[in-house]
């Protein structure tokens, strides 16, 4: 049974269309992150479940329990701003305290649960120190532990790591994780970087223009895209996607042309939709572009254009056709230079197809079938760290 349930959600701003047809469920101690690029209704969805707006239609269901109408602090949600909203005049215990002051706790019941929260985020020697006398990760988890003491059934993250530096980040993304796996609570995390998603979300929720795209796994998302927007957005660099027109097709296998390379085959296909003489899109991520001539493989003859050496990687941008550029992701010792000529290769089961309105067109065969259990794994490793 889902512990939070969002049925057909509509959200208007006098004439924006904010939410639309907004229908999802979480399960318990589920971490779940919502991304997408900035305007797609990320937060607004957020703050709908929090109660700080107000849905125009549509039900919220915490628990079992009806919480469309209910006010915010009765839902029995905690939630993380951007901005710390840390009291400046209060000391860290107190900053912490102060939901709990408004619960009419015992002193004794009120201490035990600051310092056991403060114990768990490493505050326990800075609880007399005021905001401005700690750094920009301290405050962060200030105001995590600000919600985690309030024991709360859903915590909510809006952002929360945006205004750190990027060594920070990353170091706050494993505490936040180790956090979710000591306390099990259920949380939703709201950002537009897709790292952040795929490092830390148990699913994760691609919205854009209010709408939901896709819903699945990191590794359902990136090896499985519904349509073209979830495939070019998992994923950096983002997947190239070239033109290819249907030449012919027969069972199950399209014949397709990509100008400046030739004809290859595709398939075989889920679906028996008729494609001949139709214009596709071929995606094929950067990661998956190689040097080396492999059984099956397309060959695709290119001239560099720019390379980027980033020391363990090195990415290199093409020309393969008429301004076609191809984007891919080589090993760092490999620095070509600018107007090399090389042959790229495409693995055949890394290639994606899809149709004129961005649908994924897709064979029998999930993409990347031999490497999804091995990944998987070391994900599961990486999160018991």
């Amino acid at each position: 049974m889902a512990y939070l349930e969002m049925s057909r959600i509509e959200k208007y701003y006098d004439d924006f269309h904010a939410l639309k047809g907004i229908d999802l469920e979480i399960v318990k101690e589920e971490f779940v992150v919502f991304v997408g690029p900035s305007g797609c209704g990320k937060t607004t969805l957020l703050r709908s479940i929090a109660g700080l707006e107000t849905i125009n239609e549509g039900r919220i269901t915490i628990d079992g329990r009806d919480v469309t109408t209910v006010h915010p602090s009765k839902r029995g949600v905690a939630m993380v701003f951007q901005n710390y909203a840390l009291f400046p005049h209060l000391s860290v215990f107190e900053n912490i305290a102060f939901g709990l002051r408004l619960q009419r706790l015992t002193k004794d019941e009120l201490t035990k649960r600051v310092r056991r929260t403060a114990t768990l985020l490493h505050l326990e020697e800075l609880l007399d120190r005021k905001p401005k006398q700690l750094s920009g990760g301290q405050r962060q988890r200030v105001a995590i532990g600000r919600a985690i003491v309030k024991q709360p059934k859903i915590f909510l993250f809006d952002e929360p790591l945006s205004n750190l530096d990027a060594k920070l980040r990353v170091r706050m993304r494993v505490e936040l994780l180790n956090l979710h796996y000591e306390t099990r609570n259920t949380a939703i995390y709201v950002t537009h970087d897709q790292v952040e998603a795929m490092t830390m979300a148990d699913r994760i929720v691609i919205l854009n223009a209010g709408k939901i795209e896709q819903v699945g796994t990191p590794l359902d998302l990136y090896e499985r895209p519904a349509n073209q927007f979830v495939a070019g957005f998992i994923g950096s660099p983002q997947m190239n996607f070239l033109p290819v027109t249907v030449q012919s097709q027969q069972d199950g296998l399209l014949r397709l042309l990509l100008p400046g390379v030739g004809n290859f085959s595709f398939g075989p296909l889920e679906a028996a939709d008729s494609f001949a003489g139709r214009k596709l899109n071929l995606g094929i991520r950067p990661e998956h572009v190689i040097l080396d001539s492999i059984p099956d493989a397309l060959k695709v003859p290119a001239v560099v254009n720019i390379v980027e050496n980033l020391g363990s990687e090195t990415c290199v941008h093409s020309e393969i056709g008429e301004e076609q550029i191809l984007v891919s992701k080589l090993d760092g010792s490999v620095r070509p230079e600018r107007n090399h000529r090389l042959a790229f290769y495409f693995p055949a089961d890394k290639m994606f197809l899809f149709d004129e309105n961005g649908r994924a067109v897709h064979r029998t065969e999930s993409p990347l079938p031999d490497k999804a259990p091995a990944k998987s794994e070391a994900l599961a490793k990486s999160r018991s760290v």
